[in-house]
């Protein structure tokens, strides 16, 4: 796990060693072990590199790299799981026996540039079972190629500066070079406050890029640049529905334990100290027990607590880690512990960012970095394996209502309106014990109020929009704003529109995933510089995720049923029976509490007047709702504070 950055320039002084250097320096916590630089100066390219060494610690992992066969420089940022086997591979292809001096060392780097002087970039790419960010220059072509993993673990970005074309790791190290200019991007802004994340391809900058999941970019010093894809979700779920898996329940939870065996086999391959995260959850759980069942020692694993009431997942962790055997670590976090992070996020996330999980997420990368270097993560299940409560709640609520027409629809859902968010969260708070687990929630109320506004939309896409929507209209509060086209404006085909939950999924799984949960784990970490790997996301697994029947991963209301059976292999059911819980923080008490006079400060009408970004008004009117406690506004509030503390700190 690493950092890399680098420049294709018409002007060869934009390429000179300082300017890398300071755009390394801006990401030292990516790689903090080593750092390299390789450029030819008349070709105005530079390549960089910042090393968090964790297979082949030896000098023989240096980068940038330079190939054997000396056409290609590679510099490469993530972990390639498989490379033992690709590296037996062409140890029996005329390239290997052409390398006259055979392998320098047994890093995955010098691998990956093996495979491209054997088989080309793009065949490479489709060999690779890992997480990547990839800068390779070849020198025959005279083109950089930028390429990202299929799922998108590992982050890219990109952008042109007059002459300059500069890529890295995190806006930062961009932000380094002096050709650096780029003014803030109002349709992104738009879309943090719809998302409380900026989708790619975009950036909170004007002209500057996310590359996305399974794409590869060529440039050239002409200004030549084109993208490529090698990978989409939505092609393979088109695949899988026409070769759907076929055999017994039982032969299912057998071919999900291998190829989850064999995943977390190939990702627990380090030369440092490895662990895993532990929230006692379905996902992470199992993560964890296959593990354990592969290892010969007690596998470290990290939780931590809260003490306020129903944002505690530490005792579930603890009992799994005792049944499992595993060396575990938890930490009580304080108020305080958890509030002194804040002033941290935004250079911690490089651009506005306001999922309220990133809290506890580096929080508990740092407790994990105090004793190891890799952490392994349960990211993903509930994507592939159909596990929010959102999908059951809409789910249900579409199917037994989309039948009924529109203006019936919508008078259901004005009924529903009518009480508060409050009111329905105390009426739950009764029934809670009589309902079954998938329909217990915190924050009932406004998770019904949600479900009450889609009752009036036509289709699913414009339902699942609506669901995941922070502030519905983001161009009435920003300034002069718009919002540009996303996967939810031109959403795939591949599924059909009957299965209104498996749609969600998949939009989630190229929406949410990778530019929600993905950041929020790469940068928490990253920023302690431990390394975190995502077993789920191998694109084995998912492949064979989307080719199950619906009804093996969600089965009678039961969420995640598939993958429940492998877990309930080495887990007893009763340990995991409870409620979902998110991995949360109580952002809506601490805005009436601790944050306020922070949040009022950030909120200021006047400096907002003055900064030009908001409409104050209809902020000041969730603020205050918000203070009184008659609505909870903690999600679309904390999108605006996440941008006005980022906005302070440029």
């Amino acid at each position: 796990m690493c950092g890399i950055f680098g420049i294709l320039a018409s002007d060869d002084s934009a390429s000179e060693l300082s300017h890398m250097q300071n755009m390394g320096n801006a990401i030292l916590h990516r790689g903090p072990d080593d750092h390299g630089y390789w450029s030819a100066p008349d070709k105005g390219i530079a390549l960089g590199h910042r090393r968090l060494s964790i297979l082949d610690l030896s000098p023989a992992g240096h980068q940038p790299m330079l190939s054997a066969c000396g056409r290609y420089v590679i510099a490469f940022n993530g972990e390639v799981y498989n490379y033992r086997t690709i590296r037996k591979e062409l140890e029996s292809t005329p390239y290997f026996v052409d390398m006259v001096h055979g392998w320098r060392g047994h890093s995955d780097t010098e691998v990956i540039l093996a495979a491209i002087g054997c088989w080309g970039f793009t065949a490479t790419l489709d060999r690779l079972v890992g997480m990547f960010a990839i800068a390779l220059w070849d020198q025959q072509e005279q083109a950089l190629y930028l390429a990202r993993d299929r799922i998108g673990e590992k982050p890219l970005y990109y952008g042109r500066m007059g002459g300059t074309f500069l890529f890295g790791s995190e806006l930062k190290a961009l932000r380094a070079h002096p050709a650096w200019r780029a003014d803030i991007d109002r349709g992104a802004l738009c879309l943090l406050l719809r998302h409380n994340y900026i989708p790619a391809p975009y950036s909170i900058y004007q002209g500057v890029h996310k590359l996305p999941p399974g794409k590869y970019l060529r440039v050239k010093r002409s200004r030549d640049a084109r993208v490529g894809t090698y990978w989409t979700l939505p092609d393979v779920v088109g695949r899988a529905k026409t070769h759907m898996f076929e055999g017994s329940d039982e032969d299912a939870v057998d071919a999900l334990e291998a190829r989850l065996r064999e995943a977390i086999s190939g990702q627990m391959v380090a030369d440092v100290p490895l662990g895993a995260f532990l929230s006692g959850g379905i996902d992470s759980s199992t993560v964890v027990a296959l593990m354990q069942a592969q290892s010969s020692r007690p596998v470290s694993t990290f939780s931590i607590g809260f003490h306020e009431e129903g944002y505690d997942e530490a005792k579930h962790a603890r009992r799994v880690a005792e049944h499992l055997g595993t060396d575990h670590t938890e930490l009580y976090v304080t108020p305080k512990q958890a509030l002194d992070v804040i002033p941290l996020l935004p250079e911690l996330y490089d651009e506005p960012f306001s999922d309220s999980s990133q809290i506890p997420t580096f929080l508990v990368s740092q407790l994990a970095k105090k004793h190891v270097t890799v952490s392994l993560s349960g990211d993903g299940g509930d994507e592939l394996f159909g596990g929010y409560n959102r999908y059951f709640v809409a789910g249900d609520a579409w199917q037994k209502t989309s039948r009924i027409p529109l203006p019936l629809r919508s008078a259901l859902g004005n009924g529903i309106k009518i009480l508060s968010p409050k009111v329905w969260s105390a009426l739950a708070s009764i029934a809670t014990p009589f309902l079954p687990g998938r329909y217990q929630h915190m924050n009932a109320g406004d998770k019904l109020h949600k479900i009450a506004k889609i009752l009036s939309l036509q289709g699913q896409d414009a339902a699942y929009k609506q669901l995941v929507s922070h502030w519905p209209d983001p161009a009435a509060v920003v300034l002069l704003g718009y919002e540009p086209p996303t996967v939810l404006t031109d959403p795939p085909g591949g599924l059909a529109q009957k299965n209104f939950v498996e749609r969600m999924m998949l939009l989630d799984s190229i929406s949410y995933l990778p530019d929600d949960i993905l950041v929020k784990v790469d940068r928490a970490a990253m920023g302690v510089s431990l390394e975190t790997r995502v077993p789920m996301l191998d694109h084995r697994v998912v492949e064979f995720a989307w080719s199950l029947p619906f009804n093996m991963k969600v089965r009678n209301g039961d969420a995640k049923w598939l993958l429940k059976q492998v877990l309930y292999r080495h887990v007893p059911r009763q340990m995991l029976e409870r409620p979902k819980m998110g991995f949360g923080v109580p952002i809506d008490n601490w805005l009436r509490g601790p944050l306020r006079h922070w949040a009022e400060d950030l909120l200021d009408p006047v400096q907002m007047k003055s900064e030009g970004f908001f409409d104050p008004l209809p902020i000041q009117e969730k603020w205050q709702q918000h203070l009184s406690g008659g609505q909870n506004w903690q999600y679309l509030l904390w999108d605006v504070l996440m941008f006005q503390a980022w906005l302070r700190k440029q």
